[in-house]
């Protein structure tokens, strides 16, 4: 007589242990998904923060370039280094400024170079160097300089033919406020103002006998 082996029969898993695990996958599930949330966060900030550095970089290299540019032109016309300096006044250029005052010391040249430099300045310090086109109905924009970019060019001693030329921009975070006065209060609170500066002096050149 043979017998038949029956094999044993598996236990049913409960539905309530089934519930369990289920639950205890979507708790992880969402752990995952707040841990790449956070992850992401940080990275876009992190983006941010670089993105702030290079443009805050690059607008101090376009401020330093508008400094040595008029230096340049200033050590070129000497002759009539108080037309820039609009004498004991101060001339004020870029954003929110009048037309540069006109140069009537030295010669005719010396006049025209004189004014050209400044308007040429002026330009520059309202982004005429490189210019977005505009969409359809949209003029065209200027974009070739800092933001809120101003040039100051004061004399700092008539006898001695010393002379401070200041250019001054909006940065995009709060620091701490220049002390050099060019514009001043003029973006918001001071702490968001950058300013760089240097002083020119123009040498007196002698006659040889």
């Amino acid at each position: 007589m043979t017998r038949t082996l029956s094999r044993p029969r598996r236990p049913r898993a409960r539905p309530g242990r089934r519930a369990r695990q289920g639950g205890f996958l979507l708790i992880e599930v969402l752990v995952a998904v707040v841990i790449l949330l956070v992850a992401l966060l940080g990275t876009a900030g992190l983006v941010a923060r670089s993105g702030q550095t290079e443009m805050e970089s690059y607008q101090r290299v376009q401020a330093l370039a508008l400094l040595q540019d008029m230096t340049t032109r200033i050590n070129a016309n000497r002759q009539v280094a108080p037309c820039y300096a609009d004498g004991a006044n101060g001339m004020r250029l870029g954003t929110g400024s009048a037309a540069p005052a006109a140069c009537t010391l030295g010669t005719d040249a010396q006049n025209a170079t004189a004014n050209g430099d400044l308007q040429a300045w002026n330009a520059a310090l309202l982004g005429s160097a490189e210019v977005s086109p505009g969409a359809a109905g949209v003029a065209a924009q200027a974009v070739g300089a800092m933001i809120g970019a101003r040039g100051c060019i004061d004399t700092v001693d008539a006898a001695a033919s010393i002379y401070r030329i200041t250019v001054a921009w909006q940065g995009l975070a709060a620091t701490g406020a220049p002390a050099l006065g060019c514009g001043q209060d003029q973006y918001g609170t001071d702490a968001h103002r950058r300013a760089v500066s240097t002083q020119i002096r123009i040498g007196s050149l002698g006659t040889v006998s």
